[in-house]
């Protein structure tokens, strides 16, 4: 008796769900992921295996760039705007509505107060070619210190973190540390990079 032969069909897939998921799934990480801002400096920081992390919001961040120069950071719009209003009628120093906004979208700076008014008022990519000299934190004009004062002022809930590259000079994140202890400032936090674990 011959055997039937059944007829092989070829097996079709059919992608439509798998292109209709991949879609989902690139605008939802379009929508939820957040831009980096600007940072006027880059920094190489010095590798470490601590885990704890930096949390999201509510961050001082204290810049220390292999040159010695010192930046300043705050997250926030509405800290930042009340930050420079606090600033301006310390040193007697007037910013127009557009210069606070510009001041609000800064992610830091580098720059003494006496120069801010006019590092505000360049375009966005001039800001980003100027050669910024750093916030000065010399005993005779601590500005860093001010600057962390009125912020913890604005906002007492702020955590300070010192990123510092791993070629600065010991004696200025030394001057940092010591200008924070002066405004009662004893817990903060080393930003590191990831250290990685040994394998056995």
């Amino acid at each position: 008796m011959p055997k039937v032969k059944v007829k092989r069909t070829a097996p079709s897939l059919d992608m439509t769900p798998m292109v209709d998921l991949f879609f989902l799934l690139v605008t939802f990480f379009m929508l939820t992921a957040t831009a980096r801002p600007d940072e006027a400096v880059i920094v190489d920081t010095p590798s470490s295996a601590s885990e704890i992390k930096i949390p999201d919001t509510n961050v001082i961040t204290i810049t220390v760039d292999k040159n010695d120069r010192v930046f300043f950071g705050v997250d926030g719009q509405h800290t930042k705007e009340v930050l420079l209003d606090r600033i301006a009628k310390n040193y007697n120093i007037g910013f127009t509505e557009e210069e606070r906004k510009t001041f609000s979208l800064l992610s830091n700076f580098g720059v003494p107060i006496n120069q801010l008014k006019g590092y505000l008022a360049m375009e966005s990519n001039d800001r980003k070619e100027v050669n910024q000299p750093g916030i000065p934190i010399d005993s005779t004009r601590n500005e860093l210190g001010d600057w962390v004062l009125q912020t913890r002022l604005t906002n007492p809930q702020v955590v300070i973190a010192i990123k510092g590259d791993q070629d600065v000079s010991y004696p200025t994140v030394k001057r940092v540390m010591d200008i924070l202890q002066e405004k009662k400032v004893d817990r903060f936090n080393l930003i590191t990079d990831m250290e990685m674990k040994p394998t056995n």
